[in-house]
């Protein structure tokens, strides 16, 4: 899950990351009032969970609080890369001196978190990665441990970081990894961290990226989701607790398991197929929740077939059999379906589907081969 740059900063603010005096508004009214409480020049930003804001015009210099209003005015009636501007953060200017990289996420080949730092702030990292990375200075931190003070300073040191800044940068970088940690975040990124005209550290622009998993233990960040960048699908799933991404393909999969959904997905490829989605209804699954994941597949208007592959072992395959004819019933589908359904009381889901104009089969292969058939067929 992201976070916008002003949920991002407001978390990092909380564990003593300085960040600038602003205040976010959803009208030009709003923009102008804070920007008058702030008073002198102010940054005008957008808030939308895509890149390149500044190139397409959502980030602006205000000089004052009547250009501010004039500013917010013209961008909260933006789209930018699709996504409609709702908010703009008004933040105090700042004279900048120099730009930093600062940021954390996970090395799953070192299976720890990475801190990274650059001299070339600014700039996407990934284009510094490319373009530059022995600019790109990284430590590893022992989950044990935490963070400790020498790594922070071979940060500094690395970067070139001017040593009368250093007790401020492991200040912040400190507070970045409380930050990281404590909101079970798989990014925490301070693009840039930059050293003022009068010598202070600020963050001016800040990124979270949450691990989903562990949002049931915040709630609080949990309602902070941002649901237009979000498929209606993905929303819709996501009350009943199924796994759900939308893909571009026409064939709907209906799998119980992440890693039988992949392989059903591959296998679909493999045939000369395209998955729609990737949906995983999980173990003990019961009708309801078959029902409605049927019912998201079937709303989307590209579907040419669905194919359904149970292998039950914790999921009872009647009770999967049970939520389909439910589903069919309600929605009453004009795509065909391949069914595989086998483990626990198979035979009793194959005999619950008898009769319910349904394709059926043994294998996936031979599923993944009728599904593709099929969506070929309502192509036409």
């Amino acid at each position: 899950m992201k976070l916008h740059e002003y949920q991002s900063k407001r978390i990092f603010a909380k564990y003593g990351v300085p960040i600038p005096n602003g205040k976010v508004a959803a009208t030009s009214t709003e923009a102008k009032k804070i920007a008058e409480d702030i008073g002198g020049r102010v940054v005008i930003k957008s808030q939308v969970l895509v890149g390149g804001r500044g190139k397409a015009g959502g980030i602006k210099l205000a000089k004052n609080a009547t250009e501010a209003e004039e500013i917010a005015t013209q961008i909260l009636s933006m789209e930018i890369k699709g996504l409609p501007v709702r908010k703009v953060l008004i933040d105090k200017a700042v004279s900048i001196n120099k730009e930093i990289y600062l940021g954390i996420t996970n090395d799953r080949m070192a299976r720890k978190p990475v801190l990274m730092a650059s001299s070339e702030g600014g700039i996407e990292i990934e284009e510094v990665a490319r373009t530059s990375p022995e600019k790109i200075i990284k430590v590893h931190i022992d989950p044990l441990l935490g963070l400790r003070d020498y790594q922070t300073r071979d940060l500094a040191s690395g970067i070139n970081l001017p040593q009368k800044h250093w007790r401020s940068f492991a200040k912040i970088t400190h507070g970045l990894w409380q930050a990281y940690k404590n909101s079970d975040a798989t990014l925490a990124e301070i693009n840039p961290l930059v050293i003022t005209d009068e010598g202070e550290l600020i963050a001016v622009d800040g990124k979270m990226v949450l691990d989903d998993n562990s949002l049931f233990r915040h709630p609080d960040l949990a309602e902070m989701r941002d649901l237009d960048i979000e498929a209606a699908e993905e929303i819709e799933a996501r009350k009943y607790g199924l796994s759900y991404i939308k893909l571009d393909g026409n064939i709907g999969c209906l799998v119980n398991g992440a890693g039988l959904a992949m392989t059903t997905m591959d296998v679909i490829k493999l045939y000369g197929g395209e998955p729609a989605n990737f949906l995983d209804i999980g173990g003990g699954a019961g009708a309801t929740k078959v029902a409605a994941a049927l019912r998201i597949i079937l709303s989307e208007p590209n579907i040419k077939a669905v194919l359904i592959n149970i292998f039950g072992g914790i999921t009872r395959v009647d009770e999967v059999a049970k939520g389909i004819l439910q589903s069919l019933d309600e929605v009453k589908p004009k795509v065909p379906i391949v069914a595989r359904l086998v483990g626990t009381n198979a035979k009793e889901g194959r005999k619950i589907l008898t009769g319910a104009n349904m394709i059926t089969a043994e294998t996936l292969t031979d599923a993944a081969h009728k599904a593709v058939d099929a969506a070929i067929g309502g192509a036409k």
